[in-house]
């Protein structure tokens, strides 16, 4: 996009005439140039309005809790690990080593 000077002496122009405006604007509304509400950011929430929320959330959770039927320490606790016991790890080594010995034999041939 190539301009002319010419084009941007009267970009400029504009810019500063639009400028000029919304500073009148604002001072006829009662507010400083420039100083537009944005509207973004997130809302201050006091200690006692988060304490209030997180206190209705765990009980959100405990009612979910009693409607499943578990309590909060089974709900929390870790599954218990399936142990091997030593007939069954014998049984598993010793198919180990058939399979290895049979792998052995076929790379021999």
């Amino acid at each position: 996009m190539d301009l002319s000077l010419a084009d941007l002496e009267q970009a400029v122009s504009i810019r500063r005439h639009i400028s000029a405006l919304e500073s009148r604007l604002a001072s006829l509304l009662g507010r400083r140039a420039g100083a537009a509400k944005t509207g973004g950011g997130r809302r201050q929430l006091s200690a006692a309005a988060r304490a209030k929320f997180a206190a209705a959330a765990r009980a959100r959770w405990a009612r979910e809790r009693a409607r499943r039927g578990r309590s909060k320490t089974t709900a929390t606790r870790a599954p218990r690990k399936r142990r091997l016991s030593a007939a069954g790890r014998k049984r598993l080594s010793d198919l180990m080593k058939a399979r290895w010995a049979e792998r052995r034999r076929a790379e021999r041939k």
